[in-house]
Order: structure tokens, then sequence, then C-alpha cells
């Protein structure tokens, strides 16, 4: 069987429940009914084909060969990877049925991303408990931001459809907008906490995790700067009550500067710079 079509099984199967989620829920083909808990119960069972066989792709790509291979390619589907866990596993307890639409398409284009940019170089230091320690808090922290921007998206469309008075079967069960807030300044929160994680030990224990001191680079400045972003959207949420287009604002100019942070110098390095 030729290596690229499990992705392309993969993708596709993400790319399908994207399109039935926008179908059964944004579309307004179908409204809620009697059976909404039982036919969500058979959703989040369908997540689990694709999610497992990216499970698979994941290790074969990232663990194939000798050490750990964390290219752009890699690093974005690990992220994604992640979104579409973290979410699942929060859907089992929050009214999130207006994201599947969102995550799903985003998991399809991921999926495929090792095929586009591969990985040929293995990292160092990998073997160390302190590099997977400090690489799982900052994938978790990049996926819970992920979310929470995603999330303030759809936030967003939300306020705009109410507004409007129009709203899709998605959006019109969705909990309401205040509850919908306090769940996204949640996400912010536990992503800010281990965000600080990353960024502290990256620093004090650079020489151990990566083999040599840390040194002032874009990829700091960008980290620190998305960490201030994110500590004064949190400041302002509990000093001044920041909300709606404010919150909408500063998730995602935070979520922007973390992406330039780690996956921006990645492409830059691996792709245009070919290092």
């Amino acid at each position: 069987m030729p290596v690229i079509l499990p992705y392309l099984i993969c993708a596709t199967l993400y790319a399908a429940l994207a399109f039935y989620f926008w179908r059964r829920h944004w579309s307004g083909a179908e409204t809620p009914d009697a059976e909404a808990d039982s036919r969500r119960g058979i959703e989040h069972a369908a997540l689990l084909a694709p999610f497992a066989l990216h499970t698979w792709l994941l290790s074969v790509s990232m663990f194939g060969g000798t050490g750990m291979f964390l290219g752009v390619g890699n690093a974005l589907s690990l992220i994604l990877w992640l979104t579409v866990l973290i979410y699942g596993l929060g859907s089992l307890f929050y009214r999130l049925d207006g994201l599947h639409a969102l995550v799903m398409p985003a998991a399809a284009v991921a999926v495929l991303l090792p095929l586009v940019f591969p990985s040929t170089q293995a990292l160092a230091n990998t073997e160390t408990l302190a590099f997977k320690a400090h690489l799982l808090i900052s994938m978790a922290a990049y996926s819970l931001f992920t979310i929470a921007s995603l999330h303030v998206m759809l936030m967003a469309i939300l306020e705009k459809r109410l507004h409007a008075g129009a709203l899709p079967p998605a959006l019109a069960n969705m909990p309401p907008l205040l509850t919908m807030e306090t769940l996204l300044f949640r996400i912010i929160a536990a992503g800010f906490v281990l965000l600080t994680l990353t960024i502290a030990s990256g620093v004090l224990f650079s020489e151990e995790l990566f083999g040599k001191p840390a040194r002032f680079s874009h990829k700091t400045v960008f980290g620190v700067v998305s960490w201030l972003i994110f500590g004064a959207l949190l400041g302002g949420r509990l000093i001044y009550g920041w909300r709606g287009r404010t919150a909408v604002r500063w998730t995602l100019a935070g979520f922007l500067a973390l992406v330039l942070a780690y996956i921006g110098s990645k492409f830059v390095l691996e792709v245009i710079l070919g290092r």
C-alpha cells in the first residue's frame, strides 16, 4: 500500500465528518429532535476512526527512524491531534456541537502536512525526561490556545447571528454566551499556565533541553509577547471584566504571536532556509 494512502484516508474521514457536522448543525438542513443526545454519542464514536488512524500515522512519522522527528509538518499535525483529543474529551462535558465543523477541517489539513513538509532531521536530547515533559507541556499549550481561538470565533459568529435574529441549529443549541465566555477564559487560563511552564523551562533548563544555553531570538520574543498578551487578557478580565469583542481580539492576537513563535520559526528554518 502506498505510504500516502493512509494519510489520504485519514484526511478524507476528517473531511467527511466536517461535511456531516456542517450539514447537521450549521446548514439548517436538520432541526434538533428528541434523539439529539443519542445521536451526539454516535457522533463522538465516529471521531474515533480518524483519530486512531491519525495517532498511528503520527507515531510512524515521528518515531519511524532513529530518534524523534518533529519538523513543521509533524509539529502542526501533533498540535491538531492534541486539539482533537482535548476537544473530544471536553465535548463529553460541555455542549460544543458548533465546534465540530471548525475542528475537523483543520485536522483534515494537518494530517497531510507531514507529507508536504517531511521531517528529515532528528531532534537532539529527546531521550531526557526534561525534554519529553517540555515537549508535552508546550504542545498541550498550543492545542488549548488553538481550541480557544476556534471557540472565540464561534462566539463571535454566535453574537453576530443573535443580532441578525437567525440562528442555525448548531448555534441555537449552544450554551448562553456568558457560559461560553466563562469556558473560554478557563481554557485560556489553563493554556496560560502551560505556556508559563513552557517558557520558564525553556529558559532555565535550555542546556539540558536543547544542548545549548538560552539565547535571545525571535522565537523567544514572540513567545514572551504571546505570554504577555494572554496575561493581560486574563488580568483585564479579572479587573475590568473584559469580554465580547475585546476577548476576541486579544485571544486571536495572542494566538498569532504564539504561532509566529514556534511554527513560524520552524517554517522559516526548515522550508524557506532549508536547515
